[in-house]
């Protein structure tokens, strides 16, 4: 008999899926009786979705136990997977409330401090000790944890927990596989990623601006929206080229066009965009944070530098500018060990099924 698992998360749909975000919930639909609580439009038997409002984000947390609860009561779920520790605490409140059996998975895709510290509104940090202290209780009262990457792994394991499952989320990285072209003549660097703190756009703004002073031929494209939309601006102000949103297939050219993708991130879970540049074999020149050494070994498929030294980061960003065969040496390197972290739908939803029985039994 197929588990009962209802999914719940802050990321937001638009139905019907596109037939790549589709495959992913069908291959877990063949493996289990799913329910997802979220945010978004459209209709679906197997999607509860929360339409966007103003204030949304506070109203959807602040509304989510009574959501899941009603979820507890009416579904039945053997397991619920919370996409988060803060939605881990709705469950919970909601678990003990309804005195559900149901067990709980907590997911953490990254540190779960960042997001009142370093994303959104400075307003947040005000919140953040006792976002911590909420977060934490979740995490312990949770029965399973899911890892995506050997970083947030370890974030378990320093609350005492083992994961019940370390693998990457699902993404379809279909187009970005296929053909790869050399590296372009053209000293481009690119930075693909949403605008707030967590990806330190200020620091890159500042060793962009080092770096245009000692090659004036380089050029920069910035692929993002976010808090801090006022850097692009100002950026865009001095020649560089900023785009608000990319399609996928638009990320892919974007990619090929340059020499080597930025990543300056204070924090980061994984960076999945690091594995959409490999996959078009190109390097990394990147903080040495978080989940991005997991991926990234400095020297062989990209370059690593320490968070916050801006003048170590405009070095790491001429170096690759100043050297093609240097890009195309770490490009290619990057391209054989990309296949690692890609996974097809089946592989995707076996994984978390394992983790579903392992927390039942």
């Amino acid at each position: 008999m197929k588990p009962r698992v209802l999914f719940v998360g802050r990321t937001r749909y638009r139905l019907p899926l596109a037939p790549s975000l589709a495959q992913k919930w069908d291959a877990l639909a063949e493996r289990m009786e799913v329910r997802v609580l979220a945010s978004g439009t459209g209709r679906d038997a197997r999607f509860r979705l929360v339409p966007p409002r103003r204030l949304d984000g506070p109203r959807f947390y602040l509304e989510l136990p009574a959501r899941v609860a009603l979820e507890l009561r009416a579904f039945r779920p053997d397991v619920v997977v919370a996409e988060s520790p803060y939605e881990a605490l709705a469950v919970e409140l909601a678990r003990r409330v309804t005195r559900s059996p149901a067990k709980v998975v907590a997911e953490i895709h990254g540190d779960w401090r960042v997001s009142t510290r370093l994303y959104g509104s400075r307003a947040r940090h005000a919140v953040a000790p006792l976002g911590d202290r909420l977060a934490g209780w979740a995490l312990r009262s949770a029965d399973g944890h899911r890892a995506i990457s050997a970083f947030t792994a370890g974030l378990v394991r320093a609350l005492g927990r083992e994961p019940a499952g370390v693998f990457p989320t699902y993404s379809d990285l279909g187009t970005f596989r296929g053909p790869v072209l050399p590296v372009p003549d053209t000293p481009q660097a690119l930075f693909v990623g949403v605008l707030e703190r967590y990806k330190n756009v200020e620091g890159l703004a500042a060793a962009w601006r080092i770096v245009a002073r000692r090659m004036p031929e380089a050029r920069l494209r910035i692929v993002g929206m976010g808090t801090q939309t006022e850097v692009a601006e100002a950026l865009a102000r001095e020649g560089v080229r900023w785009d608000r949103r990319l399609e996928p297939t638009e990320v892919a050219r974007a990619l090929d066009e340059s020499r080597a993708l930025l990543l300056p991130s204070s924090a980061e879970g994984l960076g999945r965009v690091i594995i959409e540049a490999f996959l078009r074999a190109r390097p990394v020149a990147a903080t040495r944070v978080g989940g991005i050494p997991d991926i990234v070994d400095d020297g062989v498929n990209g370059l690593l530098v320490a968070p916050g030294d801006t003048v170590a980061l405009a070095d790491a960003i001429e170096r690759v500018l100043r050297d093609r065969d240097l890009a195309q040496r770490l490009g290619t390197a990057g391209l054989q060990t990309a296949e690692r972290w890609v996974a097809t739908p089946e592989e995707f939803a076996d994984n978390v099924l394992r983790v579903v029985e392992r927390v039942r039994a």
